[in-house]
């Protein structure tokens, strides 16, 4: 072998590199997990609906255990996700409304005021839409379904329009859809639980207070808080209140700072790591390698110091909540059969189209209202190059329900007919708000590289 090939082989990266390279990549693209959610939505209604729907009904059932000594919790699937894997998803939720909070759009008033007002009105109108349809009947207790927005779905529309979406616009989808999640939140808590046990409740509280007292101490090792975490989440799913509760309560409750915030002291660690490890590589004389992987340790420890935890976990569960834990919620929950006579019941069909004119006409009318009304106050303002037919269009983005709509669905019914009928106008009405937000949307941005030049209020 030539010289230059001993070079080319040096630098042609690891097959394993070229492998997983396009992975990489896909898991980076904002819409791909909007995507893969897709697709498996489609996968789920079409085996729903198919002559092997005994399959997926049974995959639905399949029975799970898990067990330490004499101690089992044996639950079916579809509740491993709604109540265990979801939990999981919420914590990914409270982190996110947690550093919105601390340094994010929501953490002055003069940034928050907007997003916080339009998500109100988002919330207040699509409820107020089903309940007036529902006042007084069986199916009442499903108004908090309209109230939710899919942010994966919403963003992933948004970003189909590249650099023409203003910076400001991008921002207020987000703080709005952030906004949404922490009343969305609010509501499973207070009026989607089941009868309260006050011993399992007082337990969690004391395990949330152990968390909290362990962050006083600065413990930084996350067995401790993975076990306290664990047993929060168990006594909640005893305790009647739901256990994604459980999952938004520790977001909430992580270090937002870092474990060691001076960066001089950061960088001259780190530097003092590479030094030592230059001198042990060119050296040759670490055989076992053991100097070598206290100073990649060390080099860990700079890293992970840099980062709060909730930067870090953040980062680290963000993939595996949008690439697996979405996508089989949908898969277990998107599933609905369309009977015919389900599809004539006549409160079924209510229950969908109540959920539908919440979701197409309720959002996109309550979040412009609240927002007009705060500019029109003076406690808000537009932002640059954000229009009110843009803020519509988010408006109808935001009546894109699908995740948290379903998971209210399965808190909210009983009975299989509104189950049903919620689920068909969910899918319908999300569909529906995509195209309509999209043809909005095409309509108020301005043309590619002139995002920024338009003033608030000014029409294209």
């Amino acid at each position: 072998m030539t010289s230059d090939q001993n070079v080319s082989s040096l630098r042609a990266p690891p097959l394993v590199v070229r492998l997983t390279r396009p992975f990489q990549r896909f898991v980076h693209l904002e819409a791909s997990s909007s995507l893969l959610l897709l697709i498996m939505t489609i996968t789920a209604l079409v085996w729903a609906n198919s002559p092997f729907h005994h399959g997926y009904e049974h995959l639905k059932h399949l029975p799970l255990s898990l067990g330490v000594g004499d101690f089992e919790l044996s639950l079916p699937l579809e509740a491993w996700v709604n109540d265990a894997l979801m939990a999981i998803f919420f914590f990914v939720v409270g982190l996110e409304i947690k550093r919105e909070l601390v340094h994010g759009e929501l953490s002055t008033r003069a940034r928050a005021m907007l997003p916080v007002l339009g998500a109100l009105g988002g919330m207040v109108v699509p409820a107020s839409i089903y309940a007036a349809i529902h006042w007084g009947g069986p199916a009442l207790h499903g108004w908090g379904i309209p109230m939710a927005t899919d942010i994966a779905f919403a963003v992933a529309a948004l970003s189909v329009f590249g650099s023409r979406v203003p910076a400001g616009l991008k921002v207020f989808l987000l703080a709005l859809a952030i906004a949404d999640d922490l009343g969305a939140v609010a509501v499973i808590a207070v009026f989607y639980t089941a009868d309260l046990s006050l011993a399992w409740l007082g337990l969690a509280v004391l395990g949330l207070g152990l968390t909290f007292s362990m962050n006083l101490a600065g413990v930084r090792s996350y067995l401790p808080y993975l076990l306290a975490g664990g047993a929060v989440w168990l006594a909640t799913l005893y305790s009647g209140v739901h256990a994604t509760v459980a999952g938004v309560a520790l977001g909430f409750l992580t270090p937002s700072a870092p474990e060691d915030p001076t960066q001089e002291t950061l960088v001259k660690r780190g530097m003092g790591a590479v030094d030592r490890l230059r001198r042990l590589v060119a050296e040759q004389e670490d055989h076992g390698g053991h100097e070598r992987h206290r100073v990649l340790r060390e080099l860990q420890n700079v890293g992970r110091s840099a980062l709060s935890p909730l930067d870090h976990l953040t980062n680290l569960l963000h993939p595996w909540v949008a690439f697996g834990i979405m996508p089989l919620f949908a898969l277990t929950n998107a599933g609905v059969a369309f009977e015919a006579s389900t599809l004539a019941d006549p409160q079924a069909q209510r229950v969908g189209i109540a959920v539908a004119l919440g979701l197409l006409i309720g959002k996109p009318i309550g979040v412009s209202l609240f927002s007009w009304v705060a500019v029109r106050l003076g406690i808000a303002e537009l932002p640059r190059g954000v229009t009110w037919t843009a803020i519509l269009a988010t408006g109808a983005l935001a009546g894109i329900g699908f995740t948290v709509a379903l998971f209210i669905t399965a808190l909210a019914f009983d009975n299989p007919h509104f189950t049903a009928g919620s689920k068909i106008g969910i899918l319908g009405a999300s569909a529906i708000a995509t195209l309509l937000g999209v043809s909005l949307l095409s309509r108020a941005l301005p043309p590619p590289g002139h995002a920024n030049e338009i003033g608030p209020g000014e029409e294209t």
